[in-house]
C-alpha cells in the first residue's frame, strides 16, 4: 500500500481494554501512525497511556494526547484529526468491539478508487451482532432517517468504523463534542456529494457492565443532529 494510514483512537475510561486495542492495531500490516486522545479519563487509562508513550519503540508511530477534562468522543476525534498526517484517517474505538484485522477490508474501496469514505457495517453479514435489541432498533431507525434525509442507502450510519480520504475531512468543520459526531459527519459528507461505501465488519458488542457508554439519550441527540447538520450547519 502506498501512502499512510492514520488511526485516531478516542479514549475515555477504557483501562481494561486500551492496551490490548493498541497491541491489535500495531499488528495491522500497514504503514500507519496511531494517534490516541485520552478524553479526561479517571480510571487509570491515562496512566496506562503515559507508560506506553514512554516505552514506545517508534514515537512517530504512536502519539498520545491528553484532554484536561472529559469533553466527549467528538472532541477527542477532532483533536486527533487535527494532528493526523496520513493519506487516510480511520476512527478506532478503544474497546474491543471492533477488530483491527478488518483494516484491509475497510481500505480496499479507497485504494481502488471506488469510494471517498468507507463505513464498516455491522449489519451486512460480518461476524457478531449487537447485544441489545433496543440498540439494534435505534441504529436501524437512525440509519433509515439518515437515508431519507441524505438520499443514501446505508445499513449502519452509527458504526464506529469510518475511514476517510484525508481531503474529505480537510474540507469539513466538525462541531459535535460527543456521540453526535456520527450523524454530523455523515450528513456533511453526503451534502458534499462524497461517495460512501459500506463493507461488512466483525463486531463484538459489549455490555454496560463491561463499559458500554451510549444510552437512549444519545439516540435522541443523534436524531436532532441529523436534521441540524443536514439543513442548517
Amino acid at each position: 500500500m502506498e501512502g499512510k494510514l492514520t488511526v485516531v483512537i478516542p479514549v475515555y475510561n477504557e483501562c481494561g481494554t486500551v492496551e490490548e486495542v493498541l497491541k491489535r492495531v500495531a499488528k495491522a500490516p500497514l504503514r500507519k501512525e496511531v494517534i490516541v486522545v485520552d478524553d479526561g479519563s479517571d480510571d487509570g487509562s491515562r496512566e496506562i497511556l503515559e507508560r506506553l508513550s514512554g516505552n514506545a519503540a517508534d514515537p512517530e508511530e504512536l502519539r498520545i494526547f491528553f484532554h484536561a477534562r472529559n469533553r466527549g468522543k467528538g472532541a477527542a476525534v477532532r483533536t486527533g484529526i487535527a494532528r493526523a498526517t496520513g493519506d487516510w484517517i480511520l476512527i478506532q474505538d478503544a474497546d474491543l468491539e471492533y477488530d483491527p484485522r478488518d483494516y484491509p477490508r475497510l481500505l480496499a474501496p479507497l485504494l481502488e478508487g471506488r469510494a471517498d469514505v468507507v463505513y464498516g457495517s455491522r449489519f451486512l453479514g460480518g461476524a457478531g451482532q449487537t447485544r441489545y435489541l433496543q440498540h439494534y432498533l435505534a441504529n436501524r431507525f437512525l440509519t433509515f432517517v439518515t437515508n431519507l434525509l441524505t438520499n443514501q442507502n446505508l445499513s449502519d450510519m452509527e458504526t464506529g468504523y469510518k475511514v476517510f480520504r484525508r481531503q474529505v475531512l480537510d474540507g469539513i468543520r466538525i462541531r459535535s463534542n460527543r456521540f453526535e459526531f456520527e450523524p454530523e459527519i455523515t450528513a456533511k459528507v453526503a451534502r458534499r456529494g462524497y461517495r460512501i461505501y459500506e463493507t461488512p465488519i466483525s463486531y463484538h458488542s459489549r455490555s454496560y457492565q463491561e463499559g458500554k457508554k451510549i444510552t437512549w439519550v444519545d439516540g435522541l441527540k443523534a436524531l436532532w443532529a441529523l436534521f441540524r447538520y443536514r439543513f442548517f450547519a
